[in-house]
């Protein structure tokens, strides 16, 4: 009796196994069929903005914008500086040639003539005596521009300097060849062989060369006569006074050194009378 019942139980076990392994997919499948589409949710709220991105290269450059109107003419400027003086132009033509004057009239002039030669004799004999108060009498030299006066009192550089310009001078500058050469024959014809003149040399020097200014102004002179000792070696001394040869070359000297010198008076001032009452003195 218990044979049976389990050889019944081993067959509907069996018929089971066989009945789910043979049946539909859809009797025993685990798998989850997805339902039906919902409805639409509600709109949430707006987020907080983002954070600004980096910078994007940048785009192509667009078409060039059409010109604009010409503006309004502005206010004149100031006047620039003017430009160098130009070249001298060519000669103009010939003018027409003027009327024909008024014929004169007759005179006896005779006596008008022999009046004015009197006065050309008169003002030829002035002219001489003055050269010879000048040159003789006074003791001065001169040319176009100044008198010049030799000064024979041996004094140090600074009272030479101060002694013409109580005289209403200063002392001799020359400043051009001529000039220069009319003062060394002024020394030689007085029997000197040395003079103070009113120039002073720099203590420093460039590249070898002398270089000087005069007394009463800073900049240098343009016109030097250095002796060729002066000019091979300018740095062998530490004078900066300088002396007048009478062979027209300059040199170095002591300032402390006292020896004569030479005042000169412009002519464009009326010195005469300064130049006369002190000389009678020297």
């Amino acid at each position: 009796m218990a044979g049976r019942c389990t050889t019944g139980l081993l067959l509907l076990c069996l018929t089971a196994l066989f009945s789910c392994l043979f049946a539909s997919p859809d009797v025993c499948s685990n798998s989850f069929i997805p339902g039906a589409k919902g409805d639409q949710g509600e709109i949430g709220e707006e987020g907080d903005e983002g954070k600004v991105g980096k910078n994007g290269p940048p785009g192509v450059p667009g078409v060039p914008g059409q010109a604009g109107l010409k503006g309004e003419l502005g206010p004149l400027g100031k006047t620039g500086p003017g430009g160098d003086k130009g070249d001298k132009g060519d000669t103009g033509l010939d003018g027409p040639s003027g009327l024909k004057g008024k014929a004169g009239t007759t005179c006896d002039c005779g006596k008008y003539r022999r009046v004015a030669g009197q006065m050309d004799v008169s003002v030829g004999k002035l002219r001489n005596a003055l050269k010879f108060v000048k040159n003789v009498m006074v003791g001065l030299t001169e040319n176009e521009d100044h008198y010049y006066l030799l000064v024979r009192e041996p004094k140090k550089f600074k009272e030479a300097s101060l002694n013409c310009k109580l005289r209403g001078g200063a002392l001799a500058m020359p400043n051009t060849i001529t000039c220069n050469r009319l003062m060394a024959d002024y020394v030689g014809q007085a029997g000197l062989t040395r003079v103070y003149i009113g120039v002073q040399a720099h203590s420093n020097y460039t590249g070898g060369t002398n270089s000087s200014q005069d007394v009463l102004s800073s900049p240098p002179q343009e016109f030097t006569a250095w002796s060729l000792d002066e000019e091979l070696s300018p740095s062998s001394s530490n004078s900066t006074c300088v002396e007048l040869l009478s062979t027209g070359t300059w040199g170095r000297v002591g300032c402390d050194t006292a020896m004569f010198f030479i005042c000169e008076f412009p002519k464009s001032r009326r010195r005469g009378g300064a130049i006369g009452a002190t000389n009678s003195s020297s």
